[in-house]
């Protein structure tokens, strides 16, 4: 347990979420007793009065609130994700800074990052270019958020701090097809195939896209962990540090669903960005923070939670 935490009143947007679960039950395992959830139906923070009102005597405010979604919802709702992401995260840092909250944590996305990135990314190289075609209104949306957080250091002497994950995973993750992302969208699909019988499965792209992937309670550990100790104007990302085909992860996947009938892969639809891995080295220096979890142990955990979530 950390004294830090203990009589600080800490807001935790989307703490009823995936990510947010996690980062609440830890919080609580550090100690903290003042912890809030605005509660989605009773909050809109695309609302400026909403947001007023959810920062109110606020010591530390960790903004995962988000609207999110694989490259299928980034295609089909690039406005909403741009406009409800954006008008969150710029309102809720100006009410915060107004309200002389102590600390804002707010969560970017490795989809802020330039499409051709060196690998792996530093974060050094996030203005280098223009974001993946399929995600840039969520990404940029996301990135004002870093020019907001260092203006209001700059000017106001205010303490934000901008954090950039990977794709996470893990159980409890959104199995929704319309909106998921790659590895619960890839479970669902070669589940329901083995169920059904099916001969193949269809797969988006050529499967040679690569990607990062980072388990839910890691993500926690770290965003907790930064939240605690990072006081700085620099982006940090959050990772694993290592990259994997989609090709490679839909042959680990069905690796443990078992599923007999053939890949195919629909080159009609895009790759998304080419390649994808996170430099790790500045949130271990800063505060200390390495993944821990295994990723063929976090994909079996994965499969298991939702074999065992449709089979109730």
């Amino acid at each position: 347990m950390s004294g830090f935490w203990r009589e600080k009143k800490v807001v935790v947007t989307g703490g009823a979420g995936f990510l947010g679960k996690r980062v609440v039950n830890l919080l609580k395992e550090k100690g903290a007793r003042k912890i809030i959830v605005p509660v989605e139906g009773k909050y809109d923070l695309r609302s400026l009065k909403d947001c007023r009102e959810v920062v109110k005597h606020a010591d530390i405010i960790i903004h995962l609130a988000a609207k999110v979604g694989g490259i299928g919802l980034n295609m089909e709702k690039p406005g909403e994700l741009f406009y409800d992401n954006l008008l969150m995260g710029i309102q809720l840092i100006d009410e915060a800074r107004k309200a002389n909250v102590k600390k804002f944590v707010a969560i970017g996305t490795i989809c802020c990052y330039p499409k051709f990135t060196p690998v792996p990314f530093n974060e050094n190289e996030l203005w280098n270019g223009y974001p993946e075609e399929t995600n840039a209104p969520y990404g940029l949306a996301k990135k004002m958020l870093l020019v907001q957080a260092q203006a209001y250091r700059k000017q106001y002497g205010f303490n934000a701090i901008f954090l950039l994950p990977v794709n996470l995973y893990g159980p409890g993750d959104n199995f929704n097809p319309n909106s998921s992302h790659v590895i619960p969208a890839l479970v669902k699909k070669f589940y329901d195939a083995k169920i059904n019988r099916e001969k193949h499965v269809v797969l988006w792209g050529t499967g040679k896209a690569t990607r990062e992937f980072l388990y839910v309670e890691d993500a926690a550990r770290g965003i907790v962990m930064a939240a605690e100790k990072y006081n700085k104007s620099e982006p940090v990302n959050i990772g694993a540090g290592f990259e994997i085909s989609i090709k490679k992860l839909a042959e680990l996947i069905n690796k443990h669903m078992r599923f007999t009938g053939k890949m195919v892969w629909d080159k009609t639809k895009p790759d998304g960005q080419p390649r994808r891995c996170l430099n790790v080295s500045r949130a271990k220096k800063e505060f200390g923070f390495t993944a821990k979890m295994k990723f063929e142990e976090g994909i079996k955990r994965t499969i298991e939670y939702y074999k065992n979530t449709v089979t109730k």
